[in-house]
């Protein structure tokens, strides 16, 4: 017997080129491959009359071959091979190009079961390159439910399928995690029958089976894993931070925080003085004041001689929650520096030194926080911001740089409730719900082309009031999609044609950092009328003089990322507005878009794009620090995530991951899935 951990070479037929080939869709032991599973199944069990079948409608069907196979040389690189085949109610021509194995096998007199897709009339056009194999065979291609998988650029389905069956001979699947007690309860069956039945099924019920199961599983690993945090941060103590006095810092503040702000900045320090880490959410929609709320945090580690580090995505995010801090700490006498990849080696070494040598109270960064060469004398507390550009183990490589630093957790994308007790389940959550007093809400409008002189005149009409714009266009240039208005394009466009006379600069996210930043900078001093973008001005773009902000093809985005474009106006006092601009007449797509124009409330929007997109576009590719679930689909199966979360929670309380054999199982199962986490992030 094989082990799971062997890597696919063991396989007959799986060389180095080959390997290479599965590492593109990351598998590379006989673990990841059984656990590559299909992504839907052809059920090619039905047998059809070649009289049924049905022009482009795939189908099986038993005939006997009627002629001997000819095979015709067209030209070079091109062989033809037909052949007649027939049942009690019909004939059929069958054409195999560059075909040896069909000239070869198909034996005249020979009964065979095809299957394979007509083209138009089967009487005139006949079917091409149908599979086929000998009725009394075992069932590989035919006569069976076919699995579908997941494919990459020189690796076929059946290339896959013979895979998957050899390593299923070889090696038994993964061990058993679920207590018999919860398969009982919720009906699923065992590991070795679903990992079989996933891959094999014998019928569209089993395979429904099967997928319950692994879907059920999923789930129960990574809420056991958040369970597991959750009771591991709860036996940490830590000194409980006795000087909480924000009295200065509220004094210097030129204006009053919200209620909802107060509330959150009250749990934070209730939190800082309960003698164990902090791990708290802020969660709150487009403007309402997180910043501050961090500040509040930063100063009350500042106060207890603590260090605070605030981890941004961006360079051009991190830039401004520096100067943010800056203009808040320094009148009281806090030192805040900036440390980002695209500073020079020495400053990074001048700040790196302060940082280690406690000369710097508020640390603001990027990724470059994260490095071993990032050093803190004494690490308080970690904020990391748009939480959801992060990963849970991001966030504890941060953390690790203290001593059980409290956590702040940052969001600006508003998150359904049911997608935030997966990302969020070992925090506790405080919600800003209010907007500060003087923001308006924005109004929002969706329109055709028809309406671009209307909309020319209106940006010509916030321009001339003293306003600036923004002009969001879905691609950097134009050979990226056809029919996708282009950044680059666009722009030159608006400069040269329809607004010669204002001024237009252009920002996207294939130029270098510290060119976006140049271009970001001088459109918050008021040194361009009309920035033309992509989405890289999607988050923490602060320009209170903006007051338009036009979408291109709309459509082409989620609700949540166009809720964020539009929270980069609406930030001054002025009166600020979007226009979605929409070729597509598609009744759903326009539904969606409308749903925008109705509403400013940042959680319906994203409760409407979860169910709508599903989690993968709703973050972003590749983005989300989300675990990357095989089979569980966030906006599906909530319903067995529910049962799931309760079921781990129950037993871990019951049973914790005892050194029985379900519990050294889910350990590795936690461990691996949080690897690759980790992984989507790099």
């Amino acid at each position: 017997m094989a082990k799971l951990s062997d890597p696919i070479t063991v396989l007959k037929g799986i060389g180095t080129a080959r390997a290479r080939q599965f590492a593109q869709l990351n598998i590379f032991t006989l673990r990841d491959l059984i656990c590559h599973f299909p992504r839907g199944y052809e059920d090619r069990t039905r047998l059809v009359d070649i009289a049924a079948l049905e022009a482009d409608v795939p189908a099986c069907f038993r005939a006997t071959v009627m002629n001997t196979p000819r095979t015709a040389h067209i030209r070079k690189g091109l062989d033809l091979t037909r052949v007649q085949v027939a049942d009690a109610t019909g004939r059929l021509t069958l054409t195999f190009f560059n075909s040896p194995y069909a000239a070869e096998q198909l034996r005249y007199g020979q009964e065979y079961v095809f299957y394979g897709t007509v083209s138009g009339d089967y009487a005139g056009y006949g079917m091409t390159n149908p599979v086929f194999e000998l009725p009394d065979s075992q069932p590989v291609t035919t006569r069976r439910i076919l699995p579908l998988y997941p494919l990459t650029a020189g690796l076929s389905n059946a290339a896959m399928l013979r895979a998957v069956r050899q390593a299923l001979a070889l090696c038994d699947p993964p061990a058993e995690i679920l207590p018999e007690s919860v398969r009982l309860a919720y009906g699923i069956p065992g590991a070795d029958r679903a990992y079989r039945a996933i891959h094999e099924p014998q019928s569209m019920a089993e395979a429904e089976l099967a997928k319950k199961r692994l879907i059920f599983e999923e789930f129960f690993i990574f809420s056991a894993g958040l369970a597991l945090m959750r009771s591991s941060r709860a036996e940490k103590r830590t000194e409980p931070w006795e000087n909480r006095d924000l009295g200065p810092f509220y004094a210097s503040l030129p204006f009053t925080l919200t209620g909802a702000q107060q509330r959150a900045i009250d749990e934070i320090l209730a939190d800082l003085g309960s003698g164990a880490p902090m791990n708290r959410l802020v969660q709150g929609d487009v403007g309402s004041g997180k910043t501050m709320v961090a500040a509040a945090a930063a100063y009350c580690a500042i106060l207890n001689h603590r260090q605070a580090a605030m981890m941004a995505p961006t360079e051009i995010l991190a830039e401004q929650h520096y100067r943010s801090f800056s203009r808040l700490f320094e009148p009281l006498g806090i030192r805040t520096v900036l440390l980002t990849g695209s500073l020079t080696p020495k400053r990074k070494r001048e700040i790196r030194e302060a940082i280690a040598a406690g000369e710097a109270d508020m640390v603001v960064g990027t990724h470059a926080l994260l490095s071993e060469a990032t050093v803190f004398r004494d690490l308080g507390l970690v904020v990391t911001d748009e939480q959801h550009r992060f990963g849970v183990a991001q966030r504890s490589r941060l953390s690790a740089k203290g001593s059980d630093p409290h956590l702040l957790v940052m969001s600006a994308t508003p998150i359904p409730r049911t997608l935030a007790l997966l990302m969020y389940g070992d925090l506790e959550v405080s919600v800003l719900n209010e907007l500060p007093p003087g923001r308006e809400p924005v109004d929002t409008f969706l329109v055709n082309e028809s309406y671009r002189p209307r909309i020319n005149a209106f940006i010509r009409k916030q321009v001339a009031e003293g306003h600036q714009c923004f002009v969001v266009c879905p691609a950097v240039e134009e050979s990226e999609a056809l029919g996708m208005k282009a950044a680059t394009v666009w722009a030159q466009t608006l400069e040269q044609t329809v607004f010669p006379d204002l001024r237009i600069a252009l920002i996207h996210g294939q130029m270098k950092g510290a060119e976006k930043e140049a271009v970001m900078a001088a459109f918050a001093r008021g040194e361009a009328d009309v920035l033309v973008a992509t989405t890289v001005v999607e988050v923490g773009v602060d320009v209170p003089n903006a007051t338009l902000m036009v979408i291109e093809d709309a459509d082409r985005f989620g609700l949540s990322q166009l809720h964020q474009l539009r929270g980069r106006v609406g930030r001054g006092g002025s009166k600020s507005y979007c226009i979605l601009t929409s070729q597509n007449r598609n009744p759903e797509t326009l539904s969606r878009l409308k749903a925008l124009c109705k509403t400013t409330d940042g959680f319906r929007i994203a409760e409407e794009d979860l169910k709508l997109r599903g989690p993968g576009d709703f973050f972003g590719s590749r983005q989300s620090g989300l675990p990357a679930f095989r089979v569980a689909n966030l906006s599906m199966d909530l319903e067995t995530l529910k049962q799931a979360q309760a079921a781990s929670a129950a037993w871990i309380e019951a049973e914790g991951t005892a050194d029985t054999p379900e519990g050294i199982a889910l350990r590795d199962r936690i461990g691996d899935l949080f690897r690759r986490a980790e992984g989507t992030m790099n």
